[in-house]
Protein backbone atom coordinates (compact mmCIF):
# COMPACT_ATOMS: atom_id res chain seq x y z
CA UNK A 1 0.00 0.00 0.00
CA UNK A 2 1.03 3.18 -0.79
CA UNK A 3 1.35 6.23 1.67
CA UNK A 4 1.43 9.75 0.54
CA UNK A 5 2.40 12.66 2.63
CA UNK A 6 3.29 16.36 2.62
CA UNK A 7 4.33 18.84 5.23
CA UNK A 8 1.99 22.18 6.13
CA UNK A 9 3.23 24.81 7.62
CA UNK A 10 0.70 26.11 10.58
CA UNK A 11 0.68 28.25 13.69
CA UNK A 12 1.57 25.22 16.03
CA UNK A 13 4.65 23.84 14.03
CA UNK A 14 5.31 22.43 10.74
CA UNK A 15 2.57 19.88 10.54
CA UNK A 16 3.00 15.87 8.60
CA UNK A 17 0.28 14.53 6.72
CA UNK A 18 0.05 10.92 5.63
CA UNK A 19 -3.12 9.60 3.63
CA UNK A 20 -4.10 6.44 1.60
CA UNK A 21 -4.39 5.71 -1.65
CA UNK A 22 -7.86 6.66 -2.00
CA UNK A 23 -7.29 9.85 -0.18
CA UNK A 24 -8.31 9.48 3.44
CA UNK A 25 -6.08 11.30 6.02
CA UNK A 26 -3.92 8.45 8.05
CA UNK A 27 -2.32 10.86 10.17
CA UNK A 28 -1.56 14.73 11.54
CA UNK A 29 2.12 15.07 13.39
CA UNK A 30 3.70 17.86 14.81
CA UNK A 31 7.43 18.53 15.59
CA UNK A 32 8.64 16.80 18.58
CA UNK A 33 5.10 14.42 19.14
CA UNK A 34 5.09 11.54 21.25
CA UNK A 35 4.56 8.70 18.65
CA UNK A 36 4.37 11.01 15.98
CA UNK A 37 5.16 9.85 12.16
CA UNK A 38 8.39 10.74 10.31
CA UNK A 39 8.98 10.58 6.71
CA UNK A 40 10.22 7.14 5.61
CA UNK A 41 11.65 6.22 2.14
CA UNK A 42 9.37 4.25 0.55
CA UNK A 43 6.26 7.01 1.10
CA UNK A 44 5.34 9.21 -1.78
CA UNK A 45 5.84 13.25 -1.39
CA UNK A 46 2.74 14.03 -2.81
CA UNK A 47 0.60 17.42 -1.63
CA UNK A 48 -2.05 16.68 -4.27
CA UNK A 49 -4.08 14.08 -1.65
CA UNK A 50 -3.91 17.17 0.81
CA UNK A 51 -5.42 20.00 -0.95
CA UNK A 52 -9.01 19.47 0.84
CA UNK A 53 -7.22 18.70 4.23
CA UNK A 54 -4.45 21.82 3.55
CA UNK A 55 -8.04 24.09 3.45
CA UNK A 56 -9.80 23.01 5.91
CA UNK A 57 -6.64 23.53 8.34
CA UNK A 58 -5.74 26.81 6.50
CA UNK A 59 -9.75 27.84 7.56
CA UNK A 60 -9.43 26.39 11.09
CA UNK A 61 -6.56 28.28 12.32
CA UNK A 62 -7.62 31.13 10.91
CA UNK A 63 -10.70 31.02 13.18
CA UNK A 64 -13.55 30.24 10.20
CA UNK A 65 -13.73 26.46 10.59
CA UNK A 66 -15.63 24.68 13.76
CA UNK A 67 -15.71 21.27 12.11
CA UNK A 68 -13.80 18.76 10.15
CA UNK A 69 -15.31 17.04 7.21
CA UNK A 70 -12.17 14.95 5.98
CA UNK A 71 -12.05 10.99 4.98
CA UNK A 72 -9.73 9.88 7.95
CA UNK A 73 -8.58 6.47 7.97
CA UNK A 74 -6.78 5.44 11.78
CA UNK A 75 -6.36 1.80 12.51
CA UNK A 76 -6.22 0.82 15.76
CA UNK A 77 -7.77 -1.84 18.25
CA UNK A 78 -11.28 -1.74 18.44
CA UNK A 79 -10.96 -0.10 22.08
CA UNK A 80 -9.06 2.62 20.54
CA UNK A 81 -11.31 3.49 17.78
CA UNK A 82 -14.31 3.30 19.85
CA UNK A 83 -12.20 6.55 22.22
CA UNK A 84 -10.97 8.34 18.72
CA UNK A 85 -14.57 8.33 17.48
CA UNK A 86 -16.16 10.13 20.93
CA UNK A 87 -12.74 12.57 20.53
CA UNK A 88 -15.00 13.05 17.22
CA UNK A 89 -18.66 14.09 19.14
CA UNK A 90 -16.40 17.13 21.43
CA UNK A 91 -17.67 20.57 19.91
CA UNK A 92 -15.28 23.01 18.87
CA UNK A 93 -14.54 25.23 21.70
CA UNK A 94 -15.63 22.95 24.57
CA UNK A 95 -13.34 20.12 26.99
CA UNK A 96 -14.96 17.35 28.52
CA UNK A 97 -12.82 14.54 30.72
CA UNK A 98 -11.10 11.19 30.51
CA UNK A 99 -13.59 9.83 32.57
CA UNK A 100 -16.66 11.46 30.09
CA UNK A 101 -15.11 9.94 27.36
CA UNK A 102 -15.32 5.96 29.18
CA UNK A 103 -18.49 6.93 30.15
CA UNK A 104 -19.48 7.78 26.46
CA UNK A 105 -17.54 4.55 25.13
CA UNK A 106 -19.23 2.55 28.09
CA UNK A 107 -15.78 1.81 29.42
CA UNK A 108 -15.63 1.25 33.68
CA UNK A 109 -14.60 4.01 35.60
CA UNK A 110 -11.13 2.10 36.25
CA UNK A 111 -10.57 2.49 32.21
CA UNK A 112 -9.91 6.11 32.63
CA UNK A 113 -6.28 5.08 32.38
CA UNK A 114 -6.91 3.19 29.17
CA UNK A 115 -8.82 5.66 27.75
CA UNK A 116 -6.14 8.42 27.98
CA UNK A 117 -3.44 5.99 26.73
CA UNK A 118 -6.18 5.66 23.51
CA UNK A 119 -5.97 9.25 23.27
CA UNK A 120 -2.30 9.77 23.41
CA UNK A 121 -2.19 7.35 20.72
CA UNK A 122 -4.32 9.42 18.27
CA UNK A 123 -3.00 9.72 14.96
CA UNK A 124 -4.83 12.95 14.09
CA UNK A 125 -3.59 15.28 16.30
CA UNK A 126 -5.92 18.98 15.48
CA UNK A 127 -8.64 17.09 13.27
CA UNK A 128 -8.95 14.35 15.64
CA UNK A 129 -9.33 17.07 18.30
CA UNK A 130 -7.95 14.97 21.32
CA UNK A 131 -6.46 18.48 22.60
CA UNK A 132 -10.35 19.27 24.33
CA UNK A 133 -9.86 15.88 26.69
CA UNK A 134 -8.90 17.41 30.11
CA UNK A 135 -8.36 16.32 33.85
CA UNK A 136 -10.75 15.52 36.09
CA UNK A 137 -10.49 18.45 38.45
CA UNK A 138 -9.81 20.87 34.96
CA UNK A 139 -6.23 20.52 34.53
CA UNK A 140 -4.71 20.34 31.11
CA UNK A 141 -2.95 17.10 31.56
CA UNK A 142 -0.94 15.27 28.79
CA UNK A 143 -1.03 16.09 24.69
CA UNK A 144 0.71 13.97 22.29
CA UNK A 145 1.74 17.44 20.83
CA UNK A 146 2.95 19.16 23.79
CA UNK A 147 0.91 20.73 26.19
CA UNK A 148 1.96 24.56 24.78
CA UNK A 149 0.35 23.57 21.52
CA UNK A 150 -2.49 22.02 24.08
CA UNK A 151 -2.97 25.46 25.09
CA UNK A 152 -2.82 27.53 22.02
CA UNK A 153 -5.76 25.16 20.10
CA UNK A 154 -7.59 25.35 23.18
CA UNK A 155 -7.44 28.96 23.24
CA UNK A 156 -8.01 29.59 19.36
CA UNK A 157 -11.31 27.80 19.79
CA UNK A 158 -12.01 29.91 22.72
CA UNK A 159 -12.23 26.89 25.18
CA UNK A 160 -11.67 27.53 28.85
CA UNK A 161 -8.50 27.05 30.20
CA UNK A 162 -9.46 27.33 34.84
CA UNK A 163 -6.65 25.06 35.52
CA UNK A 164 -2.81 25.24 36.17
CA UNK A 165 -1.06 22.92 33.35
CA UNK A 166 -0.49 19.71 35.38
CA UNK A 167 1.86 16.74 34.16
CA UNK A 168 0.14 13.26 33.99
CA UNK A 169 -3.30 12.06 33.76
Amino acid sequence: MNTYWTHLDSPVGRLLLTADPSGALTSLSVPGQKGGRTVRDDWRADAGPFREAADQLAAYFAGDLKEFDLPLRAHGTAFRERVWAALDTIPYGATTTYGEIAARIGASRAAVRAVGGAIGANPLLIVRPCHRVIGAAGALTGYAGGLDRKVRLLTLEGAPIQAPVQPGL
